[in-house]
């Protein structure tokens, strides 16, 4: 609180945060739309399109933090190099895709 009384505005962090739990919330109430969905005997048809969604809905997350952590990385002051940066960055996107994690940087080839 400042001395106006007024709370001070979230940080950076805080509202990225604040972003992806909300997104993991909708998340939430689409993965429970799919068990009344079972629950209920729908179609195949339309619960596989709700698991596409709420599949999409996961990597538009997993993505956003990606996305989010490397504008982090690569603006903070660090001690590595900006190339093992961008290297350990490639890393983590590789992974997440699904990718073998054998990123060959340009410089070797």
């Amino acid at each position: 609180m400042t001395d106006e009384g007024t709370a001070a505005a979230p940080s950076r962090d805080q509202q990225e945060r604040t972003r992806i739990l909300n997104r993991l919330k909708r998340l939430e109430g689409q993965v429970r739309g799919l068990q009344s969905m079972i629950a209920s005997d729908q179609d195949c048809d339309a619960v596989l399109t709700q698991v596409m969604a709420a599949k999409s809905a996961l990597n538009q997350v997993g993505l956003h933090i990606i996305g989010y952590s490397m504008k982090t990385c690569l603006l903070s002051p660090d001690v590595r190099s900006r190339d093992e940066i961008v290297d350990e960055a490639l890393s983590v996107l590789l992974r997440f895709v699904n990718l073998p994690d054998t990123w060959v940087s340009p410089d070797e080839v």
